[in-house]
């Protein structure tokens, strides 16, 4: 019997990745290719047939076998049309991006935001794997999310749901680049870290986060205030205690909410590991709204990267 394949492409600024999946949720193979979104809608479009040209090139895999192709976009679609709507950092607006690829192979195409597709692979394979109720939550240059619900991505009667970033936890606070102030991704996304490591250090000139940064504000990264922590500084200590609980607030949110079988938290600070995870573990202990009944679990995600492309192959299934 031919093995059940499908595609998953993870539509990015920069690259476009490809992978062969199975219907397990097994990534089997990958390939990458520059995106090339200077040059226009047409060559975006062309970079997906080429990626998946690319990928049967390298794997050879039985064509008969694949049963859908599916789509990860950074921005808003419609996916019972295929129509990217609008993508910040891509020439996409109102453009069908699927109708190429189903003559090219033959096979349905499946389209959902990135955030989503990433929220489904933890699902089928990575940190959420057989749960049916989930929230994954990466942490980024912003904070980003998906919602699964019944073992389907939630997306709101439009599309456009699972913003999950822009809940407010400062009442005028942060100003975001969507015009709220205070929005949840100002303050624990890996920007919002980095913003609040230069405020303390620029009021503590004594704390070791002046070192770690090369004696430069413009050098601290999200790793500075964890890396002083690390060291005993008071300072690093202080920042992270403050960042984590800014974290809180909206994974608490999350909790009482949606009350996901998992949650599921990725992005470059998820690999601070126990680090982040014990203290924010018992600061939604402390407050969630829930008591004596099952609890959502917190967990990191375990895809990396390939979330992406795991999840989007799943939107087939």
């Amino acid at each position: 019997m031919t093995e059940k394949l499908y595609i998953g492409i993870d539509l990015g600024g920069t690259n476009i990745a490809a992978g062969l999946v199975t219907e397990e949720g097994r990534l089997l193979d990958k390939v990458s290719i520059p995106t090339e979104a200077g040059l226009g809608a047409g060559e975006v479009i062309g970079g997906l047939l080429k990626s998946c040209d690319l990928l049967a090139e390298k794997t050879g895999f039985d064509r008969a076998g694949l049963k859908a192709i599916g789509i990860g976009v950074p921005g808003m679609m419609d996916a019972g049309t295929g129509e990217v709507i609008f993508c910040p950092n891509l020439p996409l607006r109102h453009v069908n991006i699927t109708r190429e690829l189903h003559e090219r192979w033959n096979v349905p195409v499946h389209i959902n935001n990135d955030a989503n597709c990433a929220a489904l692979g933890e699902v089928y394979a990575g940190g959420a794997k057989g749960t049916a109720n989930a929230v994954f939550v990466t942490l980024g240059t912003g904070v980003g999310g998906g919602i699964i619900i019944d073992s389907k991505i939630y997306t709101g009667f439009n599309g456009a749901a699972g913003e999950i970033g822009h809940i407010v936890i400062q009442l005028d606070g942060r100003q975001c680049g969507c015009g709220r102030k205070g929005c949840w991704e100002t303050y624990a996304s890996a920007t919002g870290l980095i913003r609040t490591t230069r405020e303390y250090m620029s009021e503590h000139p004594e704390t070791i986060m002046w070192e770690l940064a090369g004696g430069s504000l413009e050098k601290v990264s999200g790793r500075t205030a964890f890396d002083a922590m690390r060291k005993g500084d008071a300072g690093g200590v202080a920042v992270t205690d403050l960042y984590i609980k800014h974290l809180a607030a909206g994974i608490i949110d999350m909790i009482n909410i949606f009350q996901p079988e998992v949650i599921c938290i990725g992005g470059g600070i998820s690999n601070e590991g126990d680090y982040l995870l014990k203290p924010l573990r018992k600061l939604v202990e402390e407050a969630r709204y829930t008591r004596d009944v099952p609890q959502t679990v917190i967990r990191r995600a375990e895809l990396g990267n390939d979330a992406g492309i795991v999840g989007a192959a799943m939107l087939g299934i």
